[in-house]
């Protein structure tokens, strides 16, 4: 275990909205809801788990960006190329936008077949197959 990721905490702007979004793209994922409370929610896959808490007002005024310091984006493998065919179509059915259309599957390069997502907050999101 040593090394592993324990957990990542991610603060929102809308809670509610985000626990939306990251509550179907996680448990299709095979993530389980593992903790809640009034402001925030986590889901567990094998020993990690993910948080997603509620920025409090007095921190919202500058909103998140992933080009400036922090996180720029969440990577999560999928199992094949099928997979991130069929989450890319669940995702247009959700009505996500997906990003880099334009070059889709291939953004990554020639020989990284991903699919390219922003969450409520525009945290980018990748599903990349191995």
């Amino acid at each position: 275990m040593r090394g592993h990721i324990n957990h990542i905490e991610i603060y929102v702007s809308d809670l509610k909205q985000s626990l939306l979004f990251w509550r179907w793209f996680l448990e299709e994922l095979g993530y389980t809801s593992y903790q809640s409370w009034d402001k925030g929610h986590s889901w567990k896959l094998g020993h990690s788990y993910i948080v997603f808490v509620q920025t409090k007002k007095e921190y919202m005024d500058i909103g998140y960006h992933r080009c400036r310091v922090g996180l720029n984006h969440l990577a999560f493998y999928a199992d094949s190329r099928r997979d991130v065919d069929d989450m890319t179509q669940k995702l247009i059915q959700r009505g996500v936008p997906i990003l880099y259309l334009d070059r889709h599957p291939y953004a990554g390069g020639k020989d990284y077949y991903a699919v390219f997502f922003e969450d409520p907050d525009r945290i980018k999101v990748e599903f990349v197959a191995p």
